[in-house]
């Protein structure tokens, strides 16, 4: 989670991060250490079912989760495009590969894969985030 902390205490406001990734690799968790730097003591959870989870810490915080979604238009629905780039907020999106026309060239993406040993490999594309990264 120590990556994560860092993350949140680098992240701007107006900032998107874009995970993406497979099943079980570490998405939620991530977005755990990131809500621990941003200051949030709440229990973050994972946002399948709600899609959109708000949080109140150093900036506001959305995770949202685009896995149940049947589309862009069900985003846009949803009132998630709204929030995307808002000021003094953070927008974490998991499943954001279920969303490829939403993002803009500013938006982080956070790639994690689970190798056939197990362990996790990130990959990052984004100025602040690389900046960011202990």
């Amino acid at each position: 989670m120590i990556l994560g902390e860092s993350i949140g205490k680098a992240a701007p406001g107006g900032a998107v991060i874009a995970f993406k990734g497979d099943l079980g690799a570490g998405k939620t968790t991530l977005s755990k250490g990131i809500a621990k730097g941003l200051g949030i003591e709440e229990e973050l959870t994972s946002p399948t079912y709600t899609i959109v989870s708000e949080y109140s810490g150093r900036l506001k915080l959305s995770h949202m989760d685009a896995y149940r979604l049947g589309g862009e238009a069900d985003f846009r629905e949803l009132g998630g495009r709204e929030l995307l780039g808002e000021p003094g907020r953070l927008c974490l999106v998991e499943w954001s590969e279920n969303l490829p026309g939403i993002f803009d060239s500013d938006t982080v993406i956070i790639d994690i894969r689970v190798e056939t040993d197990g362990s996790r490999r990130l990959t990052f594309f984004g100025a602040w985030l690389e900046e960011a990264i202990p």
